[in-house]
């Protein structure tokens, strides 16, 4: 049976890929700072069929990249590490503050579906997020862990939308999100940027073991 830190870091990558400021992040609460929590509520529910999407997809890679072995685990884990500090460094230069209108604010269930399946940064955001929390555990991990890996990721997915849900809709936040959205965006690019340098560091620690 699958070792109960493995499920809380897959939980745990799965909750920080929901919260992680991003382009939903920004549409969600824009949407409940000019239409209220219950349209931020249902746009969030939408999301969430693109959440657990991506989110099976990527844990199929990493099972399928331990299957392959080592090596293609810390190759990917470097890419998707580059690739989260590319789009954080992105961010942290960002200089205007210009906060996204309201997207979706007459369907909003809809919209957030649609936008959770059709974002193309969606999968290897969701990749590098996961590789950078579970990569430590690659090789504890068997294909037979699936169902459990994926139940541990819908926990983490439903706890972070309740957390989005509840501080949305608070009157302060959604006060300073309309005022400082520049502020949000520059704080995602420092966090994608601590967990791809993680990434990477797990990628290169793991190639000096084999070859010492």
């Amino acid at each position: 049976m699958i070792e109960e830190k493995i499920l809380l870091a897959t939980a745990l990558a799965a909750y920080l890929y929901v919260v992680a400021p991003g382009p939903a992040f920004l549409a969600l609460f824009t949407l409940a700072a000019s239409k209220g929590r219950r349209s931020g509520a249902w746009f969030i529910c939408g999301h969430l069929v693109g959440d657990v999407t991506w989110g099976a997809l990527a844990v199929a890679a990493i099972l399928g990249a331990n299957r392959l072995g080592p090596t293609l685990f810390e190759i990917l884990g470097a890419g998707c590490g580059l690739y989260l500090v590319y789009l954080g460094v992105r961010a942290v230069l960002t200089k205007k503050d210009a906060p996204p209108r309201a997207i979706g604010a007459r369907r909003p269930l809809a919209t957030g579906m649609a936008f959770g399946l059709t974002n193309p940064k969606s999968y290897p955001v969701a990749l590098a997020m996961f590789s950078a929390i579970v990569a430590p555990y690659v090789s504890e991990i068997h294909v037979s862990d699936a169902p459990q890996l994926l139940a541990a990721a819908l926990a983490g997915f439903l706890a972070a939308d309740a957390t989005l849900i509840f501080a949305a809709g608070l009157p302060a936040v959604r006060r300073f999100f309309l005022a400082h959205g520049v502020v949000v965006t520059r704080l995602v690019g420092v966090l994608f940027i601590a967990f791809g340098a993680k990434s990477l560091f797990d990628a290169a620690d793991g190639a000096m073991r084999r070859t010492t």
